[in-house]
């Protein structure tokens, strides 16, 4: 290139440098250019971030020195929603918030309509909630195990996760008939009972997930790329969590075991056998760890449930609450049957009148505002619930452990490489329909 084309000043924070004279020596050293900082967007169409997420990351060469979480681009207006149907009906948006933990958004919004009206839900109704919810959390640690492994380059962790999460949902729509968005958990109980052959069914699925479960631990455990990957890598302690709000497997990975589970039970939990797991790193390795361990102890509550499920209702005896009245108890005392309805339909005027009520306006809540929480595989999902004593929700709020948990990236990401953010990130598992809700 002839002079007159060659560049013969370079300005690099605020100092200017002749590129004809003797300058060239300092530019190629780099004095100057380490002061210099490279945005990155990652996102918000990233495929290695969950859903739709965007990460402004800060760098100097390959090293992470800010980084930013921007959430809102899944926005749904789910809870604004609810504010315009029927206590029941609301159940239908609500499930689709954290799609991934469909029965863990039901329950808990559910059970703060339920103490709203100062009402019990029976037994058998309960334990199907704990039952669908435990099964649940596996199918949702399954998702997390497979795409934290396909954005680590592990497929066949990304297989082996997505077939064993299909015969969760094989069990889902086995039971609700959905395998997605059920809005099965209703206000006083469930939307059915369980079908005939449920008990077979599940203890065989119990089987196949120890098997897939074996599985995990002789495909990853030991392999030292998937332990280097997460060991030392997106650290945050006991401290920042409480500081920022963090629950669920990121703040048990850090040594706090702290599960509503047990330390609020709801739904009868306190009178299952089942251990909290732990870890004391606080980095991606500990959350795999503690994961893993917890799908373990879903397995043995499933397996209590099945020998504690007993004949009785599925929905509270209430005219004024259960759809339609006294309709979740069968002739045979197991269920419902569709001559049963219509028998009942068709011979008590007073099951026909609340039949049409609930039918046309919904049942009424008396004024007042609840939180009620459960324990979702991502933390405290918690339901803040205002009635001004209506058939539709003055207000629905969940406190959603996605965009609570987020919150902790830029301690995991600073310091750190590049590459490291993909792993911190995953091993946060945020779902954006849920954030974005």
């Amino acid at each position: 290139m002839s002079d007159q084309y060659a560049p013969s000043r370079l300005t690099t924070e605020g100092r200017v440098y002749n590129l004809t004279g003797g300058d060239w020596d300092q530019v190629l050293t780099g004095d100057p250019l380490t002061e210099e900082r490279l945005v990155l967007n990652m996102g918000p169409q990233h495929p290695s971030t969950h859903g739709v997420l965007r990460l402004v990351l800060e760098l100097e060469g390959e090293t992470v020195t800010d980084a930013r979480v921007v959430v809102g681009y899944l926005h749904t207006g789910i809870e604004k929603n609810t504010e315009y149907r029927t206590w029941t009906q609301g159940v239908t948006f609500l499930t689709r918030a954290d799609y991934l933990a469909p029965f863990f958004n039901e329950t808990a919004y559910c059970m703060g309509v339920e103490r709203l009206l100062g009402v019990q839900v029976p037994q058998r109704a309960q334990l199907i909630r704990v039952l669908m919810m435990e099964i649940n959390r596996l199918s949702s640690h399954w998702v997390w195990l497979a795409t934290g492994g396909m954005e680590l380059g592990a497929l066949t962790a990304m297989t082996n996760g997505f077939r064993a999460r299909e015969r969760c949902l094989d069990i889902f729509e086995g039971i609700t008939g959905l395998r997605m968005n059920h809005a099965y958990v209703r206000p006083g109980g469930v939307a059915q009972d369980l079908p005939a052959d449920y008990d077979e069914k599940i203890r065989h699925w119990i089987k196949e997930m120890r098997e897939e479960l074996g599985g995990v631990d002789k495909l990853l455990r030991g392999q030292p790329i998937w332990v280097n990957r997460l060991k030392d890598v997106g650290w945050i302690g006991v401290e920042g969590c409480i500081a920022l709000g963090i629950t669920g497997p990121l703040l048990r990975a850090a040594g706090l075991p702290w599960d509503l589970r047990k330390t609020e039970p709801y739904l009868g939990y306190d009178t299952f056998d089942f251990e909290v797991p732990t870890d004391d790193r606080g980095d991606c390795w500990s959350r795999f760890v503690v994961r893993v361990a917890e799908m373990w102890e879903s397995l043995k509550i499933v397996e209590q449930v099945l020998d504690r499920l007993e004949p009785g209702p599925t929905i509270i005896d209430d005219p004024k609450i259960a759809w339609p009245a006294k309709l979740s108890l069968g002739p045979d005392g197991m269920g419902n049957s569709l001559e049963h309805v219509q028998h009942l339909l068709g011979t008590s005027m007073e099951a026909l009148l609340h039949h049409f009520k609930q039918e046309t306006e919904g049942l009424r809540v008396p004024p007042g505002q609840v939180y009620s929480a459960v324990e979702s595989p991502r933390g405290e999902l918690g339901a803040h619930i205002v009635s001004d004593g209506g058939t539709r929700p003055y207000r629905v709020h969940f406190r959603e452990p996605s965009f609570i948990n987020l919150q902790g990236v830029a301690t995991m990401a600073i310091g750190g490489m590049v590459a490291d953010v993909i792993a911190s990130v995953a091993s946060i598992d945020p779902v954006m329909g849920g954030c974005d809700r």
